[in-house]
């Protein structure tokens, strides 16, 4: 399992939440099989419907088996 915060934490060149969602498809890649949402991103283009973006990012590969 994964956090969002560890996501941030250990990649803060992140700048932006087009390419946080990019980095939880890079952890579903990974292997990673779950994920869990402890804090909502604060990047100036963070949508309201952050978590259901996120889960569908990570869903898009982990439901796809690539």
């Amino acid at each position: 399992m994964i956090q969002i915060s560890d996501l941030i934490i250990a990649h803060p060149e992140i700048a932006s939440f087009g390419e946080l969602e990019e980095l939880v498809k890079d952890a579903a890649r990974q292997g990673t099989i779950h994920l869990a949402f402890d804090l909502k991103p604060e990047y100036p283009d963070t949508p309201r419907n952050w978590q259901d973006r996120l889960e569908a990012a990570f869903l898009s590969i982990v439901g796809s088996g690539r």
